[in-house]
């Protein structure tokens, strides 16, 4: 995916705080945190990855789909989201 590695670095960075959060979670269970503190870090992460793989899909949408080269390659790039979606949605 070359808009992935167009955007590496932003890219890189949301994961890193994403990774981070993750950490604070495992931090507070191991520490005995209270259980809306860790409920609150882990709808945090969640809301990061939701936010990351929306800017994800949303490239690819304008990469692969509506600058495609060809409607064929536009059609399958299509098709190809549709499975990754389904997946994700199950």
């Amino acid at each position: 995916m070359s808009h992935t590695l167009k955007n590496k670095v932003k890219i890189t960075s949301r994961v890193n705080r994403i990774i981070g959060q993750l950490e604070a979670f495992k931090k507070g269970i191991e520490a005995g945190d209270e259980c809306y503190q860790n409920v609150n870090l882990l709808s945090s992460c969640r809301g990061a990855i939701n936010g990351l793989l929306l800017e994800v899909i949303e490239d690819h949408i304008r990469e692969h789909i509506v600058d495609s080269e060809t409607k064929k390659l536009a059609a399958e790039s299509g098709e190809e989201l549709i499975d990754v979606l389904k997946s994700f949605i199950k």
